[in-house]
């Protein structure tokens, strides 16, 4: 209850909280995790250590937990900034318990916790600057990525080629550089469903130029049904591409004889998803490429499909497992409106999946997809810089929706300076302007642990910074201060805003926290179960419960008080009969025969 409650909380929070603080900054160490299989994983991502960090003690834990939850939230909205929201979190919960121990009411200084952090929140929004063109892109990443300027780079030119609407994706590469592979277009996971379909033998490929392209919802299974549009086709010397539900066995036969004995250019491939996503991917492809899509809901048969209703595209590659499509046909302006109906559908929807999904259909139709592989020499070392790069990426992405501030702690501390305004407001009592001080001390708490961290005196350079005023701050890659924005050491405005909305929200519940209640582990003796008589043995098992099954096992040889004989080899048999071979085996059997009355189990053998 009470003060003590809150110091068991207090005490989780401290422990998870200095296992994380490590890793802030340039100067930042890494943290190895324990796995429950494969090698151990090394990492400077936050949330990574804070997810793996459970305490013994459920008082203890129940603290690290929310602090956890922190952490989490913070990952899932910004996708950066972990770090931060865990040592902010710290710093509020920290100093509350103080206050509330000193006897002030823990509402009013969550009263001013709240107040002070909506101020600083506004204050971030007006010292934002837009990010634009590609070096700026490349800074943000950078800081993100702990300072390696080669992850900042990469990324910058994956987005440059995809846009913003684009989709960049992070795997594990082969190699020990870093690689990135970019398509520009419309790429989906299907390829040709028959080999006969190639026709670049050495690359396995089947590329097209200036193709048409059939759209059919269904399952295409009469070869008649296509005749007209394949005739056509032939006519006009023109490849086809024919993608649709499925193609069955009869018409499948058709289109490969035409390729192979007719010569004509013809390529059959699977839709992809599956059901409605299937139907909405088939629709992208159709105002992509200019194409009808041949569907009977819209009263649109196979075999009254017209030249009309084909679409075309510049260039067609599709292999064996993917196939993409370089610059359809489409009406430029139906492109854009099908993007702006995904977006909206994007910011409505509440699943994750569908949300992926519509993310990936989006930037098949505006802007293109791009593979960053992440190099190594080991597969450590590859998960390691892996998480650098999912950091940078979502940090890069928040930067493009928000904006930017001086990085390195500077923008808190600047924002903090608004605090001294609601301080000497009079509406607020003392307990609120105790909770709006407990706020602008915790401002400090990011600038001050990156300069700890760089091994220098954190509570000098805080000082210094304050003093210098503007954008000037404390570069601890170099060791020196220098104006943040020129120098490209900036944050992403959404990742500062919600850590600490974030961190404020949970530290404050916890401040007014009175009493904690945990389950208490039950201890269950063991229990063994019970064997009875196995079937098989007759009188070798004796009938009863544990206890007598005890007896005979520790009696060792000899007659038992009910007259059944119990015997226990206690090994020494075993081992004379390594040594003499069969003929004490023979000695063993005749002995035991001799105890049961002379009974013959079948020979010296038996």
């Amino acid at each position: 209850y009470g003060v003590d409650a809150r110091a068991q909380l207090l005490l989780g929070v401290d422990r998870l909280a200095e296992a994380v603080k490590v890793t802030l900054g340039p100067k930042g160490r890494t943290v190895i995790l324990d796995q429950s299989y494969g090698a151990p994983r090394i990492t400077k991502d936050g949330v990574s250590v804070a997810k793996e960090i459970e305490f013994k003690d459920r008082t203890i834990n129940l603290g690290a937990q929310l602090v956890r939850s922190v952490a989490n939230k913070t990952n899932d909205a910004a996708g950066d900034g972990t770090t931060s929201a865990t040592i902010l979190t710290r710093s509020i919960f920290r100093e509350g318990c103080k206050a509330v121990a000193a006897g002030m009411n823990p509402t009013d200084v969550r009263r001013g916790i709240e107040a002070s952090v909506k101020a600083i929140i506004e204050e971030l929004h007006k010292m934002a600057v837009k990010v634009e063109g590609t070096e700026r892109i490349a800074q943000v990443a950078t800081i993100s990525a702990n300072g390696e300027k080669d992850v900042g780079n990469l990324l910058a030119e994956a987005m440059e080629k995809v846009t913003k609407d684009g989709v960049i994706t992070i795997q594990d590469g082969k190699t020990l550089v870093d690689e990135l592979d970019c398509v520009e277009g419309m790429k989906f996971d299907r390829g040709y469903i028959s080999p006969y379909f190639i026709t670049d033998a050495k690359t396995q490929k089947c590329e097209f130029e200036d193709a048409a392209v059939l759209l059919v919802e269904g399952k295409i299974s009469a070869f008649q049904h296509v005749f007209q549009i394949l005739d056509f086709c032939a006519k006009q010397a023109k490849p086809l591409i024919v993608i649709a539900e499925d193609v069955e066995s009869e018409a499948l036969a058709g289109f490969i004889v035409n390729k192979l004995r007719g010569g004509l250019k013809v390529c059959c491939v699977k839709a992809p998803g599956f059901g409605d996503n299937r139907k909405a991917n088939l629709q992208d492809m159709a105002i992509l490429t200019g194409a009808q899509l041949i569907s009977e809901e819209l009263g649109l048969k196979l075999d009254k499909a017209e030249p009309q209703h084909l679409g075309s595209v510049k260039k067609a590659v599709v292999s064996k497992d993917d196939t993409v499509l370089l610059d359809g046909a489409g009406d430029t302006a139906q492109i854009k409106d099908r993007c702006d109906q995904i977006r909206n559908s994007i910011e409505q929807t509440v699943s994750e999946y569908e949300k992926e999904k519509l993310q990936e259909r989006l930037a098949k139709l505006a802007g293109g997809v791009a593979v960053v592989k992440v190099g190594g020499a080991s597969e450590v070392e590859v998960g390691e810089r892996k998480d650098r790069f999912v950091d940078a990426l979502n940090a890069t992405r928040a930067a493009v929706e928000e904006g930017i501030v001086p990085g390195g702690g500077v923008a808190l501390l600047r924002a903090s300076g608004v605090l001294d305004k609601l301080m000497a407001d009079e509406s607020f009592n003392q307990d609120m302007k105790v909770g709006i001080s407990i706020v602008k001390k915790a401002c400090e708490e990011p600038c001050f642990l990156i300069a700890q961290n760089a091994g220098v005196e954190g509570a000098v350079i805080v000082q210094k910074v304050r003093e210098a005023g503007g954008t000037m701050g404390y570069n601890a890659y170099e060791g020196q201060m220098v104006d943040m924005m020129e120098a490209g050491i900036i944050d992403p405005v959404k990742v500062v805003r919600i850590g600490l909305q974030d961190a404020s929200s949970v530290a404050t519940m916890m401040t007014t926290t009175e009493a904690m209640v945990v389950q208490i582990p039950e201890d269950k003796p063991a229990a063994g179960p019970d064997m009875g008589g196995m079937g098989g043995m007759g009188d070798f098992m004796p009938r009863g419960g544990a206890g007598e099954r005890s007896s005979w096992m520790n009696q060792g040889q000899g007659s038992g008080a009910d007259g059944r004989v119990r015997f226990q080899d206690d090994g020494n048999a075993l081992r004379k009969a390594q040594a003499g071979g069969k003929q004490t085996n023979t000695s063993r059997n005749t002995s035991y025969n001799s105890r049961l009355g002379g009974d013959n189990f079948g020979g010296s053998e038996g």
